[in-house]
């Protein structure tokens, strides 16, 4: 919003607030990355038994988001596959980055039922699209 930031001022060198600061833009959006309307179909996909099927439905779910999500998706998901690859020095693992980022990514419309249960669901669908990043976003 016509805010210029100059990323060389000392407040910025802790990770953790530019972390935090990229964890509330994503949790204010009005909708999340992931649509509400799709919420159901990726909980759905991600507890498929067969992997190739699984697989398969979320690179094809992800591909049916709007265009500003999915292309959202594929420059956030390529960074956090960047920060995985020092995860010896960051200690930011695929699993740690989804638990991170699960629940502000993927959330359903309303908080009723298991809430513990969604962010389980949640977590492993942003596990697999950080694991599987190279066949859902080939290009």
């Amino acid at each position: 919003a016509d805010e210029h930031l100059d990323l060389a001022d000392g407040r910025w060198e802790d990770i953790h607030v530019v972390t935090g600061a990229l964890k509330l833009f994503f949790r204010e959006l009005p909708e999340p990355l992931v649509p509400f309307g799709h919420f159901d179909k990726f909980i759905a996909a991600i507890k498929m038994q067969d992997p190739t099927k699984r697989g398969r439905c979320i690179r094809d779910l992800v591909f049916s988001l709007p265009p500003a999500h999915h292309d959202t998706m594929k420059v956030l998901f390529g960074h956090l596959c960047r920060v995985i690859e020092y995860k010896e020095q960051n200690r930011m693992s695929v699993q740690s980055i989804a638990i991170v980022f699960g629940p502000t990514l993927l959330r359903p419309a309303s908080e009723e039922g298991n809430m513990a249960m969604h962010m389980v669901f949640q977590n492993q669908v942003v596990e697999h699209i950080l694991n599987q990043y190279s066949y859902i976003f080939p290009d």
